[in-house]
């Protein structure tokens, strides 16, 4: 799950939509309205806005293949994000404490960057190369500077352990990897790659700015420019291939959905006698809790944000909800992101009334479905975002939002995950791939011209995932209902913790390692903190015994903390497994009932 920077999204919507309002409401019959929050009006501003005299145009594109939806008017490469953003001039881009950079001067530092890894470090178009530290603005400029290049730019996760690094590294053999001190210390010494610490030698890496242009090297939209990882059934993390073309799309496909949900709105306000929503004067200013190696902080909020002239605002350190506080009254913060566990820890917070929110006007969830309660609680904190609670779905191969919603919409449905996207496409399937109707559970597959281009040096995996007619399986299990996606968390292996995707059979191999166990299974349990805990069975082998501690400790040793399970339950009689063999879950968990020949 994630969030498409809801703040920029906001801002695009007002901006964009108050110039389309004479355009498309002047001859509108607000009868045609059913002032429903999910009819017929969408479609009728789909249909106008995409078609060949609309704003935003869409037209059949064959894209690896396969003719699918595609936004005419579009970027080709992420350096044309890095090259637009002179269109907002003086105004901060990036911000950590007193550091602040200018979108102008964003420019400058990405070209001298570009420019010193290649006469440095000869990096060139096609090379990989990982980044490995904490959010921060040289994060950003490194990102953009390699991309420029035609590098491919590995995003290893902050929190992973050395072995999770060791294994991403050999995986990908990237050039180089560029970091900070805490994390590149976790890099294995055995591994022969070179490694620079690009906060300490900033002033190496950026020197001369203001005397190199952007690169040329020619990219093509369909060059690969990053590489997500994911966790996956092998029970290691697998790298997803993204393309240019694929984050250009999402940034493409938000500004599309901003300004839709705008003329949405302004119909309805019509239709009650009401004037269209006003302008903010304000761009946004996004607090950057979302980590910068998944989709949501490198696409929703960063590539977003450089499209509109926003400002991100960084913070070093653990999260500390009260340090948030400070930093959104001093620097008069519009938009924040929850993620995971941030939500209860934010609300529940003492000192929360001791400072002024009121900026706030944009709040999401991400990482993981939010309970009703929990939204409702957070409008209530934040009653000036009350209209702009959102959320969205999406992941590392859809690239893409799938689908998302925000606002009444969200409050009336709190537990969908929105409407589709235009130009995404989706389908339930059954488990032999046939679409399934309204209402009925199913896998849900995702069609695209943003779509992951496949997993790295992994072709088995690929070929499971895209089937030959571009669909994607996304290994999620939903429903759609009234044209909205419902996403089933519990209905799947994958446990969604505190905004990190946890897949079981990468724990169950750990502890399965481990000398004294005979068998384990892992599996998510409701919690109302990190939205849900990584759980483990697990029965000893004849004649031993083993703790919770010294399994806590056997995980932790070569898995992120995050990974590592926090409920843990010594069992001494057999796991309960099905007639085909495999382990009921949802018996452990408490979920359903069992019996000895339970499918």
């Amino acid at each position: 799950m994630l969030v498409a920077g809801a703040a920029a999204l906001a801002f695009v919507a007002v901006a964009v939509g108050l110039a389309l309002v004479p355009r498309y409401l002047g001859d509108f019959d607000p009868k045609e309205l059913t002032m429903q929050p999910f009819e017929n009006e969408r479609q009728i501003f789909i249909d106008q806005l995409t078609g060949p005299e609309g704003f935003f145009p869409v037209e059949l594109q064959d894209v690896r293949g396969h003719q699918v939806p595609t936004l005419a008017n579009r970027k080709r490469s992420l350096r044309e994000f890095v090259e637009a953003a002179s269109a907002h001039g003086d105004t901060d881009f990036l911000v950590l404490g007193d550091r602040r950079i200018t979108h102008e001067g964003f420019i400058d530092l990405v070209a001298a960057e570009a420019a010193n890894l290649a006469a440095d470090h000869g990096i060139e178009k096609g090379d990989r190369v990982a980044i490995l530290a904490a959010n921060s603005p040289d994060w950003v400029v490194a990102y953009f500077a390699l991309v420029s290049l035609g590098a491919v730019v590995c995003l290893y996760n902050g929190w992973w352990t050395p072995e999770e690094i060791r294994h991403a590294t050999v995986l990908t053999t990237p050039t180089l990897i560029l970091g900070d001190e805490k994390r590149l210390a976790r890099v294995p010494a055995e591994l022969d790659v070179p490694r620079v610490d690009m906060i300490a030698e900033r002033e190496r890496l950026q020197r001369n700015v203001g005397r190199h242009d952007l690169p040329t090297v020619a990219i093509d939209e369909d060059d690969a420019c990053s590489i997500f990882f994911t966790s996956g059934t092998t029970g290691q993390a697998k790298g997803a291939v993204v393309s240019h073309r694929g984050l250009v799309g999402f940034v493409d496909v938000q500004m599309l959905n901003g300004a839709l949900k705008f003329m949405i709105q302004a119909a309805r306000n019509q239709a009650a006698g009401q004037p269209p929503p006003e302008r903010s004067s304000t761009k946004p200013r996004v607090l950057m809790t979302s980590p910068l190696f998944h989709v949501s902080g490198l696409s929703g909020s960063t590539l977003i944000n450089m499209s509109v002239g926003g400002t991100l605002v960084f913070r070093e350190g653990r999260f500390d909800p009260e340090e948030c506080f400070a930093l959104i009254e001093k620097e008069r913060v519009t938009a924040w992101t929850l993620i995971g566990a941030m939500g209860p820890r934010v609300v529940d917070h003492p000192r929360l009334d001791a400072y002024d929110l009121s900026s706030l006007t944009n709040v999401g969830f991400g990482g993981a479905p939010a309970s009703p309660e929990l939204q409702q609680r957070v409008r209530d904190t934040f009653p000036n975002a009350t209209a702009n609670v959102a959320i969205g779905y999406g992941s590392s191969e859809t690239v893409g939002v799938v689908a998302s919603f925000g606002g009444a919409d969200y409050a009336a449905e709190p537990t969908a995950t929105g409407h589709v996207l235009p130009t995404m496409q989706v389908q339930i399937r059954d488990e032999r791939g046939r679409q399934v109707g309204p209402g009925v559970n199913g896998r849900v597959c995702v069609r695209s011209a943003y779509t992951m281009l496949g997993y790295w040096d992994n072709p088995a995996a690929t070929a499971e995932a895209i089937d030959d007619d571009f669909w994607l399986d996304t290994g999620d299990i939903g429903r759609m209902v009234d044209g909205l996606l419902f996403i089933d968390s519990r209905a799947r292996d994958m446990i969604l913790h505190n905004g990190e995707n946890v897949y079981p059979v990468e724990i169950e191999y750990r502890l399965d390692e481990h000398p004294d166990v005979e068998e384990a299974a892992v599996y998510g349990l409701d919690d109302a903190e990190t939205g849900q805990a990584v759980a483990a069975s697990v029965v000893p082998s004849a004649g031993r015994s083993v703790s919770a501690e010294a399994l806590t400790d056997w995980c932790a040793e070569t898995l992120a903390g995050f990974k590592v399970p926090t409920r843990w339950d010594i069992r001494t009689e057999p796991l309960p497994r099905n007639a085909a063999g495999k382990v009921v879950k949802g018996a452990l968990s408490g979920e359903r009932d069992y019996t000895a020949h339970d499918d």
